[in-house]
């Protein structure tokens, strides 16, 4: 079952959240909730803890009183419905642990940067440069994600696939693990772990700070992160301690994404691009509406910012044979050089045999159009 908030809910957290009223709110704390009726607009009046939200009602009937476990904090808080005669599902409990841990990949890859360009590292001990080269090599480069088969494969090797990939009979393992973006992960993270046994990454973000996860989040054109000063010395100790952090970071990335496709027919995937004289990071999202034997159609997201056109983002729709492609820019003369591209784009679109219904380039970022990025309550009935 879920609930949703009306965005009146939201603003009344987005209100109360700086205030007493919700000090007893962090990620993991299990508060009472009761419905107070229904009111004259059809929306359901919820009691949780000292604050009172709207929500869409239910199809189900929720118990006179019941409790929620906090799961996400921010504008839109997640909560689950707890059943006491159903123990916690096992990837409710895998996503409320992750999604304190979980960051971004901009600071990994910053720190990455940073530490090729030192000559101390190749002090490092034998075991730990390779691991280091292997992360590296999973950075996909521009010329490979503008093939269709390139982009193929760099979400192939997102990590979001890692396990249903070494179950498969005949495996390539050792290729595998030099390929795939989780299993380089993993390999560097048991690595550092033994290089730096006394100090464990703290988690990235504070429970009051946690966002939710990617799919409600929607799609996000993500900057390149910058260094604090202070660790653009010779400090290579310094930095590999901030990567100890970042690489489990990113790792709780990568699974948090893993758990939300269990329960959707839509992938959140994120790939690293070598760019120039940085790293950026493409974000994908793919969503099938329908069923395949009926005619189901698709959707494409995508977003990134670039240093040199700003962010974009763009969604392509498919339906049977026919189009539909729409571009957002935040720059004004990034929208006029993706327009340039609109003839070629045409002619190569129709050559393949596809049908262009829509093609629209404009200024300014889309609403995140996420179908749970308002979730407010996720039950386990």
């Amino acid at each position: 079952m879920i609930i949703q908030p009306t965005s009146l809910a939201a603003l009344a957290w987005a209100g109360a959240a700086s205030g007493s009223a919700a000090e007893s709110w962090r990620i993991g704390t299990v508060l009472s909730a009761r419905p107070l009726g229904i009111n004259p607009d059809g929306m359901m009046v919820l009691q949780i803890g000292a604050l009172a939200v709207e929500t869409e009602a239910p199809k189900g009937q929720l118990p006179s009183q019941f409790q929620v476990r906090v799961l996400t904090l921010g504008a839109q808080p997640m909560l689950e419905v707890i059943s006491p005669q159903t123990p916690e599902p096992a990837t409710q409990l895998a996503m409320r642990e992750r999604l304190p841990q979980q960051n971004g990949y901009a600071p990994l890859l910053a720190t990455l940067d940073a530490l090729s360009q030192r000559p101390a590292l190749r002090q490092l001990p034998a075991y730990l440069r390779p691991a280091l080269a292997m992360l590296e090599h999973g950075v996909r480069t521009p010329a490979e994600i503008t093939r269709g088969e390139g982009l193929e494969e760099a979400i192939k090797r997102s990590g979001l696939f890692l396990e249903s990939q070494l179950a498969e009979p005949q495996l390539d393992m050792a290729g595998l693990s030099q390929e795939d973006w989780k299993g380089a992960l993993l390999r560097l993270a048991s690595l550092l772990d033994d290089y730096l046994p006394t100090r464990r990454p703290a988690p990235a973000s504070t429970a009051s700070e946690t966002p939710p996860p990617l799919q409600q989040r929607g799609l996000q054109a993500q900057p390149r992160a910058m260094l604090p000063l202070a660790l653009l010395d010779d400090d290579v100790d310094a930095l590999l301690s901030r990567l100890h952090g970042e690489v489990h970071a990113a790792l709780a990335r990568v699974e948090v994404a893993q758990l939300e496709a269990t329960t959707t027919s839509a992938w959140m995937i994120e790939i690293p691009l070598q760019g120039e004289n940085g790293h950026d990071i493409l974000q994908v999202q793919v969503q099938q509406h329908g069923e395949a034997d009926s005619g189901s159609s698709w959707t494409f997201g995508f977003a990134i910012d670039l240093p040199a056109l700003g962010p974009i983002h763009g969604e392509l729709q498919l339906r049977g044979l026919r189009l539909s492609v729409r571009l957002w820019a935040e720059r004004i003369d990034t929208v006029h050089r993706l327009e340039q591209q609109f003839g070629t784009l045409r002619q190569a679109l129709s050559a393949s045999g596809l049908t262009l219904d829509q093609l629209s380039c404009q200024q300014g970022m889309p609403q995140s159009t996420g179908q749970h990025s308002a979730i407010l309550l996720r039950t386990t009935a």
